[in-house]
């Protein structure tokens, strides 16, 4: 833990929602704020400073300070008690936040940014974010919630014991419920072998279902005690894992998930469930990769 939240700016409305986000969870943690700004025009080979037909505040150097400027001053407007640092880092944001994530508890990024297509849900910077940050990534809604549940996407694996860890940790600081969530299908599902080998893999509903949340169940096993102030909920769903959790996050302030998860493929940085709550979730999404 290096005691560091950081939080990526450009100067867009998802960007500022950001920074009160992170202001609040460093606020939480005990941490420092870093706000930092991705400069990306040096690469670029283009003039900095102001036109000399143009006022003497303009120029890309000076926007990019002012864009640093105003989130520094949302962040302690928003929590006046948490240590608020700031850089302008010469590189394109993609780069920039994989590295500052490195040495952080958390990078939060707003939805979208400056670059974002109209339409267009989520950006290249967090889906990037979520699939090569060194730390959990938290991407904001513009209007994030402070009420409902923190919602935890669980399927067993390995990799997503990560996760376990960080909602707890996070239903814990937010002093919120938590709502473990279980989907499986026929397809997904850990079945057991029958007794007699000869017979097909071919077992009723009602036995499929009581092993599903034995599976949740031991996802969960010792965490209750760790974290004894958390009220927890288990759910099983049966459906589709995607649709579950977002109709979860409906309700929700948070919804947690794994970077990948037990139906991966070898290699894949950034699971279909990942993919489709950053695009489609209706509160914000802390996406945790597992160790690697």
């Amino acid at each position: 833990m290096s005691g560091v939240v950081v939080v990526g700016v450009d100067g867009s409305a998802p960007s500022l929602a950001a920074v009160g986000a992170a202001a609040r969870e460093a606020r939480l943690r005990g941490a420092g704020l870093r706000v930092v700004h991705a400069f990306i025009w040096p690469a670029m080979h283009v003039p900095l400073g102001p036109s000399p037909m143009g006022p003497a505040e303009g120029g890309l150097r000076n926007m990019a300070d002012r864009y640093v400027a105003e989130a520094v001053e949302r962040a302690r407007a928003a929590e006046p008690e948490v240590e608020v640092s700031h850089a302008v880092v010469t590189g394109e944001p993609l780069t920039v936040l994989e590295t500052q994530s490195r040495s952080a508890e958390l990078v939060v990024v707003g939805s979208r940014g400056m670059g974002g297509f109209v339409g267009l849900l989520v950006g290249s910077t967090a889906v990037h974010l979520a699939a090569y940050g060194r730390c959990p990534v938290l991407v904001v809604r513009e209007q994030p919630s402070a009420e409902g549940p923190v919602v935890l996407g669980v399927d067993g694996s390995t990799a997503g014991r990560a996760a376990v860890d960080f909602a707890f940790a996070e239903a814990e600081l937010r002093k919120a419920p938590l709502v473990a969530l279980h989907a499986w299908t026929t397809w997904n599902a850990l079945m057991p072998a029958p007794k007699d080998p000869s017979m097909p893999y071919a077992n009723p509903p009602s036995a499929v279902a009581a092993g599903e949340e034995r599976l949740l169940s031991e996802a969960l096993a010792g965490y209750q005690e760790r974290y004894p102030g958390v009220v927890v909920e288990h759910r099983t769903v049966h459906g589709a894992t995607r649709t579950a959790l977002i109709e979860a996050s409906r309700s929700a302030q948070l919804v947690v998930t794994g970077a990948r998860g037990r139906g991966g493929f070898t290699g894949l940085l950034l699971g279909s469930v990942s993919q489709a709550l950053l695009h489609h979730a209706h509160c914000s999404v802390a996406i945790v990769r597992g160790s690697e």
